[in-house]
């Protein structure tokens, strides 16, 4: 069982989390939050600790946002876009159970108080930034990172609040730049 409550959008997609792990859910009735649901998520946090696993679409990291902010330490599971597809629905409640097991193996701590080593050079050197193709970038770097996709500025936040590690983001972008751009690879590693 795990031990936090995990807060997720609506009851499919804790049907889907009951099917690949036994765990308690908050649901939040979708991206309308209301006051009762974020007492409840307060309580579960001050008790038990909170995984927040909402959609990987903009409603669901719009949620994911509002309840961070409201409520402080939670951590988070991501899957991709690709992992929550089924035909044009995108959510955790398509997920199959071995994905939302891997994603709560992954899950990743908030650590505002510290910020990371990754800065705004870093991800303008990597091209996750004023490059043409950055938001295919950021996401394929964000889905090997396990945080998921975000634009540039929520990016380099994710990276600090995660306290991802120089080593693992020069990781992320090698593994970028080698599914992505295999002859761009070549010539950024001669400049």
């Amino acid at each position: 069982m795990i031990k936090e409550i995990i807060v997720v959008e609506g009851k499919d997609d804790t049907t889907a989390i009951r099917r690949a792990v036994e765990a308690e859910t908050i649901e939040t009735g979708g991206s309308a939050i209301n006051e009762a649901v974020y007492r409840r998520i307060e309580r579960a946090q001050a008790t038990r600790g909170v995984i927040i696993f909402t959609d990987p679409d903009h409603a669901g990291e719009r949620l994911r946002k509002l309840i961070s902010a409201r409520v402080p330490g939670c951590k988070h599971a991501f899957i991709t876009q690709e992992e929550g597809r089924r035909k044009d629905d995108i959510g955790v409640e398509n997920a199959s159970p071995e994905t939302i097991r891997s994603a709560l193996m992954r899950v990743k701590s908030e650590f505002r108080e510290q910020p990371g080593e990754i800065g705004l050079d870093d991800l303008m050197e990597a091209g996750l930034l004023v490059h043409p193709d950055a938001a295919r970038r950021r996401l394929a770097v964000g889905n090997a990172l396990g945080i998921g996709y975000a634009n540039g500025k929520q990016f380099l936040n994710r990276c600090r609040m995660f306290q991802i590690t120089r080593s693992e983001f020069a990781e992320a972008v090698a593994a970028m730049l080698a599914e992505l751009d295999p002859a761009g690879m070549e010539d950024e590693s001669h400049e």
